[in-house]
């Protein structure tokens, strides 16, 4: 039995963000990890040309700069390595190979059950993230070579001289088919919607400036703040007055890279821009003009032996298919595995999609803080800025439970979540996306607002909207 002030799952951004605080304040804590190493979504994340669309110098801590990075956008192997890097002085405190299997409130604390035993805290805090779980197509026939998501790529996979099919055009699906391109016979895109998508304006640093960030680092620090306030000032173009402006430069980044007519159409996206997730790249585009490249406007329809059929009845005979077809995002399955104080689960009670207060606590759920969850990302800013507010949130709130364990109210939970509401008709209206639960109607995922203004708001608890409950005890 492992008893604990402070439980974490979750060993990703928000999950070390988390444990170092914990470590800071001198906690008692463990951090349960359900993969073999740290990282979250860059562990799992290793397919051929995975990267972040936030430039390297801003996604990551503000107390934790890394010179190093080779990139403007940097390598999914440099951000692992940057993460692993910023566990080390916790490191003792996680448990990998550890996957959550229950977590009980007790009427004083949570009882949680692990694959390696049980384990009781006053205090849960669950940074499992929202991409976690691969949504793989459902559609009839069976395909008898390798299928493969590119959140759980298999490196062993020989891609040189295949025949490749890849199902999606999301962030994933960009990033993966220029460098499949590089390798493959022949590669055909299946492409259920069109995205925008913006130049990205990747490079590498030169040797001379990565010395530099390493000499001065005012010099770096000051290009964190120049990044936060370029990076700031996007909102305005995702779901503000900026919008018409940005989708003019995304069409014509295209027409600039598709002089092709009838391949330039079946690529112009047709919803309002930022409805969607905006992507970032600067050669997928020129990618689909290869000669060995083939794009389909039309979803997945069908597997057959050895090939994959397409919505305009099209066969295309392949060897491999990639499934760039992002994950489960409206309904996180580990809420299935956590029981409140009514004995109702999250699950439960997220029936009618995600909600909590500050984007972090839950009511019904005393004691239970959930970071990187509803409301908690950004569609313009690193999504790092919104987990280190949580952070200090939830940090700042441990002294409070020492007088009993706290819950939001419903009340404050409710007019939170109207608020948000009112803020994302930009994401409620023009198009079907990932961020809206389908069956309430409400965007669950995005913070409508800048980072900053989330910092200011959250970055430090405030005990009003909250009461202690009593405790009845184990």
């Amino acid at each position: 039995m492992i008893r604990v002030r402070v439980a974490v799952v979750g060993a990703g951004f928000a999950g070390v963000a988390m444990a170092r605080r914990l470590a800071a304040a001198d906690e008692s804590f463990v951090v349960l990890e359900r993969r073999p190493g740290i990282g979250g979504t860059w562990h799992d994340n290793r397919y051929p040309g995975v990267a972040c669309d936030v430039p390297a110098h801003l996604y990551g801590y503000s107390d934790i700069a890394h010179p190093g990075f080779s990139r403007v956008f940097a390598p999914g192997s440099e951000i692992l390595e940057y993460l692993q890097d910023a566990a080390a002085p916790v490191a003792d405190r996680i448990m990998l190979s550890t996957r959550l299997e229950s977590a009980d409130w007790d009427g004083s604390g949570w009882r949680l059950t692990t694959s390696r035993g049980p384990v009781e805290a006053e205090v849960l805090v669950m940074a499992a993230g929202r991409l976690t779980e691969p949504r793989l197509p459902e559609v009839p026939g069976t395909f008898d070579g390798p299928v493969v998501h590119t959140a759980r790529w298999d490196d062993d996979l020989d891609l040189d001289g295949a025949r490749v099919a890849v199902v999606g055009t999301g962030a994933s699906g960009v990033q993966i088919v220029p460098e499949l391109a590089r390798r493959a016979e022949s590669v055909v895109v299946l492409q259920r919607s069109a995205p925008f998508i913006l130049p990205k304006g990747d490079r590498a640093y030169a040797e001379a400036e990565i010395a530099l960030f390493e000499r001065q680092p005012d010099r770096l620090a000051g290009l964190r703040a120049d990044l936060m306030r370029e990076t700031e000032e996007v909102f305005a173009q995702r779901a503000g007055d900026g919008r018409a402006e940005a989708r003019a430069r995304a069409l014509d980044h295209l027409a600039a890279q598709v002089p092709d007519p009838v391949l330039r159409a079946a690529l112009t996206p047709d919803h309002e821009f930022g409805c969607k997730r905006v992507l970032f790249s600067d050669d997928f585009y020129s990618t689909l003009r290869m000669p060995h490249v083939r794009h389909v406007s039309g979803a997945l329809t069908a597997y057959e032996p050895g090939a994959v059929i397409a919505a305009d009845r099209s066969r295309h005979e392949v060897d491999v298919v990639v499934a760039a077809t992002g994950f489960h995002t409206t309904r996180q399955p580990y809420a299935e595995l956590i029981t409140g104080r009514d004995g109702i689960s999250l699950d439960q009670y997220w029936s009618q999609g995600m909600r909590a207060y500050a984007s972090t606590a839950v009511h019904g759920f005393p004691n239970l803080f959930v970071l990187d969850g509803p409301n908690a990302t950004l569609a313009h800013n690193s999504a790092v800025l919104m987990i280190e507010a949580q952070a200090d949130y939830v940090a700042s709130a441990l002294p409070w439970t020492a007088h009993g364990p706290l819950e939001v109210s419903a009340e404050a939970e409710q007019r939170y979540i109207d608020e948000l509401q009112e803020r994302s008709t930009v994401w409620t209206s023009g198009c079907h996306n990932w961020y809206v639960d389908e069956r309430s109607g409400r965007q669950v995922l995005l913070w409508p607002g800048k980072a900053q203004e989330f910092r200011d708001r959250f970055g430090c608890f405030d005990p009003a909207p909250f009461g202690v409950v009593e405790s009845t005890g184990a």
